[in-house]
């Protein structure tokens, strides 16, 4: 199963996105607001200049109190980025999620952002795939 089969299959296609400068305590309501876990940095929608999680958040206040919520989203987001293509697999993108142990990934075509896939995403189409090969080789099996 490729990338471009997931997108196709979330609900919500949409990714999103804050501005740099974006107060975390205003990137934290978006999360909660929106049921997510993470939001793109980007001045544009299109080009990414990093990527927030609640993770990120929630590690901050570990380290330093609430008094973090009042930095700006660039202070803790990630810069170095791992992206992908529509046209990459499934089984690629979640290899490359476990060993980064990170659970989002923006997709990226021609340089700008398309989409952002999850690993729940990737699991559930998996997971699909993988039912459907096992009915299909029942159907076999059985002769029909």
């Amino acid at each position: 199963m490729l990338v471009q089969q997931i997108l196709k299959s979330k609900s919500d296609d949409a990714v999103v996105t804050v501005a740099p400068g974006t107060l975390v305590s205003d990137a934290a309501k978006v999360l909660a607001e929106r049921r997510i876990g993470t939001v793109v940095v980007s001045k544009d929608g299109q080009s990414m200049a990093g990527i927030l999680s609640e993770r990120d958040i929630v590690r901050e206040i570990g380290k330093r109190g609430a008094s973090c919520l009042s930095d700006k989203v660039d202070s803790y987001m990630t810069t170095k980025l791992i992206t992908c293509g529509r046209n990459e697999s499934a089984d690629k993108v979640l290899e490359m999620m476990t060993e980064g142990r990170f659970r989002h990934m923006p997709v990226v075509e021609d340089g700008a952002l398309v989409g952002l896939i999850t690993i729940g995403d990737v699991v559930k189409a998996r997971l699909t795939e993988l039912a459907m090969e096992k009915d299909a080789l029942q159907g076999m099996i059985m002769g029909h």
